[in-house]
């Protein structure tokens, strides 16, 4: 294994960027979708309700299977992969976000409202900045998530190290398949270990201003 890495390291770290590549912008636009929605489910019991239902339902679809769906409309590439893992990191996303903006402090959001503040100033300068740290939580998990799922990209095209871990199963080598599994897992404790520290400065600073 350690001589893939040093033999072969510039092919490993093409790989790695790829995975990052593709976890990373499933996860963004997944939060740039989620978070709205999220809000706006806060308004409507109905728009909740059927919203928490959909994402329960592509949750129940498995992975692999997922990626043929997408593909069948998107072809091979790393589109395919990026849309699956927007999908999967839904519902971290929005039922945390959802949770952190309906459990704000109903007399924080009296308060603005005493204070003259519009639905969108009360939205950016309290709700979304109390419910951050759980906001947080929901990303944190939809990162390690879209990390794990990104390795079955290669089996549509995709790459990232997914494909080392193929081919030494393909080729029963197990340092070519530890090569892509154990920086793959590194990368999730790493990405879990930066958001919690984000996370729990977060809720250490709500406790403070409190």
């Amino acid at each position: 294994m350690f001589e893939i890495f040093v033999d072969d390291w510039n092919n490993v770290l093409m790989l790695l960027l790829e995975h990052i590549y593709m976890s990373f912008t499933g996860v963004l636009f997944a939060i740039l979708i989620g978070v709205p929605l999220a809000v706006a489910m806060t308004k409507s019991k109905v728009l909740a309700q059927s919203i928490q239902v959909l994402i329960n339902l592509v949750q129940t679809i498995p992975s692999l299977a997922l990626l043929l769906i997408v593909l069948i409309f998107l072809g091979l590439g790393y589109q395919t992969v990026i849309v699956a893992l927007f999908c999967y990191s839904l519902m971290p996303i929005i039922q945390n976000s959802f949770v952190g903006l309906s459990n704000v402090d109903r007399n924080l959001i009296e308060a603005g409202i005493g204070m003259g503040m519009t639905s969108r100033q009360l939205l950016f300068q309290v709700k979304i900045p109390l419910s951050m740290p759980v906001i947080l939580a929901g990303i944190r998990v939809a990162l390690v998530i879209a990390v794990g799922i990104a390795t079955i990209g290669t089996l549509v095209g995709a790459g990232g190290l997914g494909k080392l871990i193929y081919r030494g199963i393909a080729t029963s080598n197990d340092a070519k398949l530890l090569a892509g599994a154990i920086p793959a897992a590194l990368l999730a404790i790493l990405l879990d270990s930066v958001v919690g520290r984000l996370e729990k400065k977060l809720n250490r600073s709500r406790r403070h201003a409190a």
